[in-house]
């Protein structure tokens, strides 16, 4: 099976809410049941975030995000599917459990 990462994109830095968690354990759930769960992780804000560039010698350590942007990668699943249309079923399933828009993109490999 090919495996897919699944990025949940949030314009804020505000934390999913009581109700959205629960759905969201539901679906990692059903995405356990049904063989097709990989791993999962929340993210911390972009803020938190550090940019490390190591080509060059010594590397080079900045704060923040890699991007300023509006939208933020907020957390992901990466998942097993036997095809795309089942990858695109159970990322809208994973967009409307999370209540927010997702992005699909094959694993190399």
């Amino acid at each position: 099976m090919a495996q897919y990462l699944i990025s949940v994109l949030d314009d804020t830095t505000d934390l999913a809410s009581a109700e959205e968690m629960a759905a969201i354990d539901v679906f990692n759930e059903q995405l356990q049941a049904d063989g097709h769960w990989v791993f999962a992780g929340g993210l911390a804000a972009p803020g938190t975030a550090t940019v490390v560039d190591g080509r060059a010698g010594e590397p080079v350590f900045t704060d923040g995000p890699y991007v300023e942007s509006k939208e933020h990668i907020a957390g992901f699943w990466i998942i097993e599917a036997p095809h795309l249309d089942v990858a695109l079923r159970l990322a809208a399933l994973g967009s409307r459990h999370c209540n927010r828009r997702v992005e699909l993109r094959p694993l190399l490999g």
